[in-house]
């Protein structure tokens, strides 16, 4: 599948993978300079790209494992979503979770990118849903 990209700034860099194997694509910061952000902070990140993803598909954006691990970054809504019909610019909204101030460079590799499928659902109330093994167990269950 190709994915039609439009470059908003010169600098910018497409996404790109890694190697063979990768799942997602490599987003970078399309910066004129450095930027810092505090603990705590959040900051929106310019990719200078906006994208073209076919009807039927989403774009999800993702913490870069190595990124989120030893630095403490990694998107502040943990998975972005880009829908089909949107044409602005991609912005990754990094969080700082750790306790030291870190830099994210211009043209660096600030996320992962995919492109996946979904299927469009209908919501209908209804008053009654059929039983499962699991019934209502989960979050906040007590597991009885």
């Amino acid at each position: 599948m190709k994915i039609p990209v439009k470059k908003l700034r010169e600098n910018a860099r497409l996404p790109k993978r890694a190697s063979a194997g990768a799942a997602g694509a490599d987003l970078y910061a399309c910066l004129d300079e450095e930027i810092e952000l505090l603990p705590g902070q959040t900051t929106l990140i310019p990719t200078g790209l906006s994208l073209e993803i076919p009807e039927g598909f989403v774009g999800l954006v993702f913490a870069r494992s190595s990124v989120a691990s030893k630095r403490g970054l990694a998107p502040a809504n943990k998975v972005g979503v880009i829908d089909s019909d949107y044409r602005g610019e991609v912005m990754v909204a990094l969080f700082n979770h750790g306790s030291t101030a870190q830099t994210v460079l211009p043209d660096e590799r600030i996320a992962q990118f995919v492109v996946v499928p979904f299927l469009s659902a209908e919501y209908e109330e209804t008053q009654t849903l059929t039983d499962t093994a699991r019934g209502s167990g989960g979050f906040g269950s007590t597991g009885q």
